[in-house]
């Protein structure tokens, strides 16, 4: 039987630290033993469970991922990106709205990271954008927006998080196979979008260079592009792990960035590890602390009463997917997604699983919906590094920011009600 105060302690605890402005990882730890002293049990069951929750071989694979995109960051591989888009769609009305999104999907075969993907993308398309006559608020929208592209095609972390949160029963190599169409569906969809609010805007296109230059930037970009190559048919053909992969991954852009495109220097090296080190370091007591509060969820039935009332709520299989749609896009404008992966997939995958839902087809429509989070405020951190590299606010860039994400939205439905989006392409590999 749930302690219904224990859970007033866990839920309130929570929800006071983050509006006080707590860090995300110390406000599921302090709230996880303060509800363990509520329920008079040993301070150490939570600590067991945050070392329990990083204690995950495969999440070895993480650190190794953003390494490898990081030192490919740095290694000048995002201005070849850039460039070869640019002479693949820069053409088009608008063009440099469908550089970006084209760009951000080149880059996210790359780093996996939609904060990298901001960063390094938005760093060299929005300054070109703006001094082309581009508005700011376009520039950073389409940047925002293309950077969710990065989450859903491999070499996503993200996806790593949640083959751990779901029990580690999952097919790592399922669910990145799974995330591409929809991650291609996403592309399109935005440069659909980035080209209507072009036009109507009245931007220009760019000079199409000729194929000769075109083909001379594939090929100078095909070793960076060769490693989407690498990790996805390694690990789908099972000649290496999801972690295995990620190792090869950072050889494999060493290589490339020190001896083919000879751009990362000793100092960008030493920035990379600092980085990586980093951010390891932070997801990773995120996920301890996150293991614990939802053990504590779990204790306190927490996952049983959200079937039970949303059953309470609405008997219709379609009602109750957007029900849970809604309350992850809701969580996900103050939650960071990590968290969010650890936290809620406990809680909606025996949800979504009675309704007949594929649990890989969860996988991506979590991680898209707790994408669209990290561009809507007042958190949204993709949307707060785009809108620091184009010079405007986030109140700036939001007023114009509701044809993308529709856009999203869209996207979000169609992989949500279409299970053949994200299904049918790893069945084409079993």
């Amino acid at each position: 039987m749930a302690d219904p105060g224990a859970l007033a302690v866990l839920l309130g605890a929570f929800l006071f630290l983050l509006l006080i402005g707590t860090p995300v990882a110390f406000a599921l730890g302090i709230a996880a033993l303060a509800t363990v002293w509520w329920m008079d049990l040993p301070p150490v069951v939570v600590f067991q469970q945050l070392s329990s929750g990083m204690n995950v071989f495969s999440m070895l694979a993480i650190p190794f991922f953003v390494f490898a995109g990081d030192l490919m960051m740095r290694g000048q591989i995002a201005d070849r990106l850039v460039a070869l888009a640019s002479a693949m769609v820069g053409h088009m009305r608008g063009g440099l709205g469908q550089v970006n999104v084209v760009a951000a999907t080149l880059f996210g075969g790359v780093s996996g990271s939609a904060v990298a993907d901001a960063s390094a993308v938005g760093g060299v398309m929005i300054p070109q954008m703006r001094a082309r006559g581009y508005a700011p608020d376009y520039a950073v929208n389409v940047t925002a927006n293309a950077a969710l592209i990065d989450l859903l095609i491999p070499p996503s972390h993200n996806m790593i998080l949640y083959v751990i949160a779901a029990g580690g029963a999952l097919s790592v190599a399922d669910l990145f196979t799974a995330g591409i169409i929809p991650g291609m569906l996403l592309m399109a969809v935005l440069m659909f979008t980035a080209w209507a609010v072009a036009v109507r805007r009245g931007y220009p296109r760019e000079k199409f260079p000729g194929w000769g230059p075109l083909l001379r930037l594939l090929v100078g970009a095909l070793p960076g592009l060769m490693l989407i190559v690498i990790i996805f048919a390694g690990v789908r053909s099972g000649i290496f792990t999801a972690t295995e992969s990620a190792v090869v991954a950072v050889l494999y852009a060493l290589l490339v960035t020190t001896l083919v495109y000879r751009g990362l220097s000793a100092s960008g090296f030493r920035e990379a590890v600092l980085g990586a080190a980093r951010t390891t370091g932070m997801v990773m007591l995120i996920i301890g602390t996150a293991t614990a509060f939802g053990w504590l969820m779990a204790l306190l039935q927490v996952p049983a009463m959200t079937v039970a009332l949303m059953r309470g709520i609405t008997t219709d299989p379609l009602l109750t997917l957007l029900l849970v749609n809604v309350i992850l896009l809701v969580l996900g404008t103050f939650m960071d997604m990590a968290p969010l992966i650890m936290i809620g997939t406990p809680i909606f995958l025996p949800v979504v699983t009675q309704l007949g839902m594929d649990p890989v087809q969860f996988g991506v429509v979590m991680i898209l919906n707790l994408g669209i989070g990290l561009i809507t405020p007042p958190v949204g951190p993709v949307l707060f590094v785009a809108c620091a590299v184009g010079g405007v606010s986030m109140w700036e860039a939001t007023r114009t920011s509701l044809p993308f994400y529709a856009a999203a939205v869209a996207v979000l439905l169609a992989v949500t009600y279409i299970p053949g989006l994200s299904l049918w392409l790893p069945t084409v590999f079993h």
